[in-house]
């Protein structure tokens, strides 16, 4: 292959469920429609528990293309030579078994979020992913999205000086009440509530706006403090609120707050610094829009300019994670430097510490690896 031609990533799918059908449906989209000409994507195998199934989803969702094979077991997608990446998509507490089974079969890993059940999990496919050789990521998709690096170097430009308080929000009215306790959003054997399902969202603004920021050096949160409000239908937790506190370089605090049986709050975040704002769109998962306000004078809250970046972009947002993947892998990279392993692990030690503090235990047998 010459060097002015693309690499291209071979993907298995593991899983046919919604979040599947839209990483597929955006990573065959033409990569130079976001001017992206260094990589492309191949999806070579569908992978599930159903023959049918597989068979059905390439179809709805291949775009005619007749090379994509479909399996009725996701060892065969794990053993598929053409395979050099694997995606996973199934419910959190199947995310260990499922990377791990890839990464013992030599495939990159690309994993849905939350990527664990709980950090020691984590540490385990972190250990194994080395071991092996292989590329391991959490699909952390916002993190990668234009927004968020657009964000990212207006955060950092100095003008606004350090963060100092970050409030985030992701609910979701989901109408618990009329749903099979089977549902993966109320059964707590596939880690249901709103902390694992919505949670990771406020809390990559989080990692984002603090824990990336130059001025943090790298440190964790000195302290959390955590509350759960219950659902009596099956235990999980319907609403969660967390307060990260930064109080070691940065001094800058995070609330961060997720729910299942409310709707969507506007904004989804506001950061706010001693001399302006950076307000997100909702939903803050995908936002379209963020507006930065800059006072007239440090501290003084009066803001004397402010704008709005709007951004736009074929598809769902999900393939810009794909591409990332695929660089790292051309490169010889085992992890991504912009969502590396060290975020991932602060992610799933926050949430451990925020179920050990709301007393939300998964049923035994749930967590395969403890600490």
């Amino acid at each position: 292959m010459s060097s002015d031609q693309p690499f291209v990533l071979r993907w298995g799918i593991i899983s046919t469920g919604a979040i599947a059908a839209k990483f597929v449906s955006d990573v065959l989209i033409d990569p130079r429609t976001r001017a992206v000409g260094d990589v492309v994507h191949k999806v070579a195998v569908i992978g599930s528990r159903d023959a049918a199934k597989a068979k059905e989803f390439v179809n709805k969702f291949g775009r005619g293309d007749r090379s994509i094979k479909a399996y009725g077991t996701y060892e065969e997608v794990y053993a598929d030579k053409d395979v050099d990446a694997v995606y996973i998509g199934t419910p959190h507490t199947h995310h260990y078994q499922n990377s791990k089974d890839a990464i013992l079969a030599k495939k990159h890993v690309l994993c849905e979020k939350p990527v664990t059940s709980n950090a020691t999990e984590l540490k385990s496919l972190m250990s194994l992913a080395k071991e092996n050789g292989v590329f391991f990521m959490e699909a952390m998709w916002t993190r990668f999205q234009p927004l968020a690096c657009a964000f990212k170097r207006v955060l950092e430009d100095g003008r606004l000086g350090p963060p100092v308080s970050l409030r985030a929000d992701l609910s979701d009215d989901l109408d618990i009440e009329n749903l099979p306790t089977s549902h993966r959003i109320l059964d707590p054997k596939l880690g249901g509530g709103a902390l694992l399902d919505l949670g990771p969202y406020p809390m990559v603004w989080a990692i984002m706006t603090m824990y990336e920021h130059p001025d943090n050096k790298g440190e964790e949160p000195g302290h959390i403090a955590a509350s759960m409000l219950k659902t009596p239908i099956t235990g999980v937790d319907a609403t969660t609120t967390f307060v990260l506190t930064f109080n070691r370089t940065l001094k800058a605090q995070a609330i961060l707050s997720c729910s299942i049986t409310l709707p969507k709050t506007r904004p989804g975040a506001n950061i706010r610094f001693r001399n302006g704002n950076i307000i997100i769109d909702a939903p803050i998962y995908k936002p379209g829009a963020f507006t930065v306000e800059y006072f007239d004078k440090l501290g003084s809250g009066n803001v004397e300019t402010s704008e709005t970046k709007e951004f736009s972009y074929i598809g769902g947002g999900w393939h810009f994670q794909a591409d990332e993947v695929a660089r790292c892998i051309r490169d010889g990279k085992l992890e991504s430097s912009e969502w590396g392993h060290d975020k991932s692990l602060l992610e799933m030690k926050v949430f451990d510490e925020v179920r050990r503090q709301g007393g939300y235990k998964f049923p035994d047998g749930v967590e395969q690896v403890l600490g």
